[in-house]
């Protein structure tokens, strides 16, 4: 059972470095005017995508507000 949190734990972590680098990056091809871009767009469905994620382990009570 403790591996198994364990790997939640690293999922998790690895989930919320992954989605923060990519919005800071989102946020750099905004700056340069591609938000038509391919891969802004595909940061953007990933951004959907974490949200979705994250709402759902809140929802569970495996995750705070902030993502602790």
């Amino acid at each position: 059972m403790m591996e198994r949190i364990e790997a939640f734990e690293a999922m998790l972590k690895a989930a919320l470095e992954q989605s923060e680098a990519e919005r800071q990056k989102m946020e750099a091809l905004k700056a340069q005017g591609r938000e038509k871009s391919a891969t802004y767009r595909q940061y953007l469905g990933n951004r959907l995508f974490y949200n979705q994620l994250f709402a759902m382990y809140r929802q569970y009570g495996l995750i705070g507000e902030r993502g602790e």
